[in-house]
């Protein structure tokens, strides 16, 4: 009787352990599953690694400051569009060779935070621009990223990643109307693979659109350049319909002026403007004015 009472216990012990063992590797899995896949070529960490060399000596600068000064050091980086878009699942792609107006800002920024936490590794950049890129800082699908330029801005201030100042600066409420990507899905490779995530992306354009925005009328920039800082973050604001943003790129000053540091499409590379920025945008038919987002 003692002896089939210990072989119970025994074998009860066992079905626990069994049990404690399922859990923890259903775990592990569930884990592995939520790191994104990076995808990165050995040329774009060296890029990062000389970048974070050259830079850990400013991290006393103010983030927007650091910015400026690591975008400047972009200047000449070639201009490609879509390297975000380049394969059917959503990754987290690190290419610091080829610049679109959108990832030229977000990289200088995810550098610019990883010189500031004192922890300059490629695992950390990896983290700030997940953060950076994705809604709440996690990569989780294709809908999961920041696309409309607008939400990118409230997302990264709800995270404390940075600050729209527009409304501090005079600016005005902006009524945005977003359905571009909803009834555009042809022009996105994803949407068009997976017409099932279209559903998704119009109920984010709609709850994107009820949220307020102020922006600077292009009119009124040149009255309120004393009130931007060199880093400063910049979107063009467009009257495209469906649309939010049309251009990204960050502010400077030159002799008292306001200029663009951007990766520009026209141009070819990251390079700036040659008038200030209320000039430039006089002749754009289609950009009504600007949101200005400060670095925390």
């Amino acid at each position: 009787m003692v002896w089939f009472k210990l072989i119970t216990k025994v074998m009860k012990i066992k079905v626990l352990l069994w049990f404690v063992l399922t859990f923890t590797l259903s775990l592990v899995v569930s884990v592995a599953v939520a790191i994104p896949k990076i995808v990165v070529t050995e040329k774009d960490k060296v890029l990062l690694q000389e970048k974070l060399d050259k830079f850990s000596k400013d991290g006393n600068l103010s983030t927007g400051e650091l910015v400026l000064k690591i975008g400047n050091n972009f200047m000449g980086t070639p201009y490609v569009g879509n390297t975000l878009d380049r394969t059917v699942e959503e990754d987290l792609v690190v290419n610091l060779r080829e610049l679109d107006c959108t990832t030229f800002a977000e990289n200088c920024l995810a550098i610019a935070r990883t010189i500031k936490s004192s922890k300059p590794t490629f695992e950390s950049f990896t983290n700030e621009l997940e953060k950076i890129r994705y809604r709440n800082g996690q990569l989780n699908g294709y809908v999961s990223r920041l696309h409309y330029f607008g939400e990118w801005i409230t997302n990264n201030a709800e995270k404390g990643i940075v600050e729209d100042v527009s409304s501090k600066i005079g600016g005005v409420k902006c009524p945005i109307s977003l359905n571009f990507m909803g009834t555009h899905p042809d022009s996105y490779p994803q949407l068009k693979a997976n017409p099932a995530l279209i559903k998704e992306i119009k109920q984010i354009e709609i709850q994107v659109s009820g949220k307020p925005f102020f922006y600077i009328p292009k009119e009124k920039i040149a009255s309120r350049e004393k009130e931007m800082l060199d880093g400063d973050i910049v979107a063009l604001v467009t009257k495209i319909p469906g649309m939010d943003v049309s251009h990204v790129g960050i502010l400077f000053k030159k002799e008292g002026r306001v200029y663009l540091l951007h990766a520009s499409l026209s141009g070819g590379k990251v390079g700036t403007t040659k008038v200030p920025l209320a000039d430039y945008l006089k002749d754009s038919k289609n950009t009504t004015g600007i949101f200005v987002v400060r670095a925390k």
